[in-house]
């Protein structure tokens, strides 16, 4: 029987049908739209499984992901009776959110646990989104806390004049399993100025801080100006529900330190000719609570000038007490006669100083007072002898 030529397949036909198939088969492969991979979506936190007490409230940090662009629905399942709990992400309430494709998008799984809770629990967070879905079970083991916290400074004592402000750092560390808000005050004796605030919170009245964290709290205590030397206790009260935590500090105050100059009798003037000694008296003051010592005198006179003091130097000035010192002034030998000032300063070891202005008048001087005078009389007896010569032709 003889088979039709249309139907008969030789052996290079067959291979070259089984080229062209393959062939086929491996452009169809490149040219397949790459959307056809199956989108990816996971739903994480760095810790699953935490131990927490009674009547506390935790918060999770979730991260949601995603191979491409999308939203992504989020549910929470299991929270037990009388348990809270919120998804929070850009300061509001959530229930999805919208990723990029690239980087994961942050959620706060917030979870508020009542004062009777006992054992253990879990919450179940559900993430649907681009046609995936991901779980992740949260584990909570309900127990007494073993935490502390405390409330400690490195410095909790500082010593300075009375007209300083002083000012303590804390550390206000919450080694419990819970976030705890926290309100703090401070107290001083009477007529202080004492405040007390969480750092970076001068505008609120509490602030939370986390579980296992730390923040500042920042005191400062002004004295009043009246307030003798000594010692002074300040107490800091950290609250947070029924917990109190407390820091006493102390201010020791060295007394304060104010110095004045004027004359005896308040008077700001003195006069003298050119060229001769003027002797002018100064006070020096302590108006402090405190001696002061090394108090030296100095003064900036005008150009030529000679200002010295009898007593330059005065080893102490007990509080209250007034030391009288004579400054001797020179004006230049040819200052002309007018007004001038010459200024007198007081510096001493506690950086107390104080200065005053003298208005100097140089007077014109007894010798070309007396030279005048003669000139006067000459000419008075020169017109008389005129007069008296003359006067009847």
């Amino acid at each position: 029987m003889r088979t039709s030529n249309s139907t008969r397949r030789t052996p290079a036909t067959v291979r070259r049908l089984v080229a062209t198939l393959g062939l086929v088969a491996l452009l169809a492969g490149a040219l397949a739209p790459a959307t056809l991979a199956a989108d990816t979506l996971s739903l994480t936190t760095p810790f699953p499984a935490v131990t927490v007490a009674p009547g506390s409230k935790v918060s999770f940090d979730l991260s949601v992901t995603t191979s491409s662009p999308g939203r992504v629905d989020l549910a929470i399942t299991g929270t037990p009776s009388g348990w809270t709990t919120t998804l929070q992400g850009g300061g509001f309430i959530v229930d999805a959110v919208e990723t990029d494709g690239k980087t994961a998008s942050a959620v706060t799984l917030g979870v508020t646990i009542p004062d009777t809770a006992t054992g253990s629990s879990s919450i179940t967070v559900t993430a649907t989104g681009l046609g995936q879905t991901a779980t992740l079970v949260l584990d909570l083991t309900i127990k007494a806390s073993t935490g502390d916290v405390t409330l400690t400074t490195d410095f909790p004592s500082l010593k300075g004049a009375s007209n300083t402000s002083f000012s303590f750092n804390l550390t206000l560390t919450n080694n419990t399993p819970q976030d705890l808000t926290f309100a703090v005050v401070a107290q001083g004796p009477d007529g202080w100025t004492v405040t007390a605030e969480l750092t970076g919170q001068s505008q609120a009245a509490s602030a939370i801080v986390k579980a296992g964290s730390t923040s500042g709290v920042s005191v400062t205590a002004k004295p009043p100006d009246s307030v003798a030397a000594g010692q002074y206790p300040i107490s800091v009260v950290a609250t947070a529900g029924t917990k109190q935590i407390k820091q006493d500090l102390q201010v020791e105050i060295t007394g304060s330190y104010a110095l004045t100059m004027s004359t005896p009798n308040q008077v700001l003037s003195a006069h003298g000719p050119a060229g001769h000694d003027t002797q002018q008296q100064l006070t020096i003051t302590n108006g402090g609570t405190a001696a002061i010592t090394n108090v030296t005198l100095s003064a900036t006179p005008p150009t030529n000038w000679k200002v010295t003091f009898d007593q330059p130097t005065t080893a102490s000035i007990a509080p209250n007490q007034t030391v009288t010192v004579t400054a001797t002034i020179t004006p230049s030998a040819d200052a002309i006669a007018g007004d001038y000032q010459v200024t007198f300063n007081a510096t001493s070891d506690q950086q107390s100083t104080a200065s005053t202005d003298i208005r100097f008048t140089v007077e014109t001087s007894l010798e070309w007072a007396i030279v005048g005078g003669a000139l006067i009389v000459v000419v008075f007896l020169g017109l008389w002898w005129v007069f008296k010569r003359y006067g009847r032709r």
